[in-house]
């Protein structure tokens, strides 16, 4: 399925936040292509959202990805039927829009709080899931390194 067009209900993915003890995210992504999958940490939904775009192929990486270990094949899932997700602790639709300079670049909603906020890199998207999920803003020190 190499350079195929998805439609829009396959570009946005629905993060379900269930615990957020100690900043440490734990919950599950559904996307239609995909399904329901669920993660324990950062590093595992970052890990999961990267392999889930990496088989759609979509939006296309502008850089090979490096690692110490060999690469996986790409597997083809079929995309189940529509279902309503949402998270005890938030929800948020992520959709990235670019995969450029090692990083995602896209635009993230906070469904509960009604809010929408764009995104330049992975480290952004986080700090703005931890702001929505521990009630804080993010620090003038991120906001400065984000600029």
């Amino acid at each position: 399925m190499q350079g195929r067009a998805w439609g829009n209900e396959f570009r946005t993915t629905t993060v379900c936040v269930d615990e957020y003890d100690g900043q440490v995210p734990k919950g599950r992504l559904y996307n239609p292509y995909w399904g329901v999958t669920a993660f324990n940490s950062l590093m595992e939904f970052l890990l999961k959202m990267e392999e889930l775009l990496d088989s759609m192929n979509f939006p296309q990486s502008f850089t090979e990805p490096r690692s110490f270990s060999q690469p996986q094949e790409n597997l083809t899932h079929a995309p189940p039927k529509g279902e309503v997700q949402s998270g005890k602790r938030g929800t948020f639709a992520v959709r990235v829009h670019f995969r450029q300079n090692a990083s995602w670049q896209g635009s993230v909603s906070w469904l509960e709080g009604g809010r929408e906020e764009r995104f330049r890199s992975v480290l952004e998207l986080a700090f703005l899931l931890n702001s929505a999920l521990s009630g804080e803003e993010p620090s003038e020190k991120a906001k400065r390194t984000s600029a």
